[in-house]
């Protein structure tokens, strides 16, 4: 069973080894997260073109909760543009 522990886990710390900047933290997770939200719109719609989480997860969980838990698992790939 997955409890929901929101913000204290992962720990920021540990999330911001797996990115150069709070700033590209906050950016990485709400993308992500938008893209679960459109895969649990698209799912009920019967039309799946979105990549759902790839953790273990809850439909209870918010989005932006399971983004935040695929950063720190090194699941969530991403470039920086210069």
């Amino acid at each position: 069973m997955i409890h929901n522990k929101g913000i204290i886990e992962p720990p920021i710390d540990e999330l911001l080894d797996r990115v150069d900047s709070k700033y590209q933290l906050v950016i990485v997770a709400a993308k992500r997260a938008r893209q679960i939200n459109e895969y649990y719109t698209e799912r009920s719609e019967g039309t799946i073109h979105t990549a759902g989480p790839l953790v273990e997860s809850t439909m209870d969980e918010k989005p932006l909760t399971i983004a935040l838990r695929e950063i720190n698992e090194g699941l969530v790939e991403f470039t920086t543009e210069q």
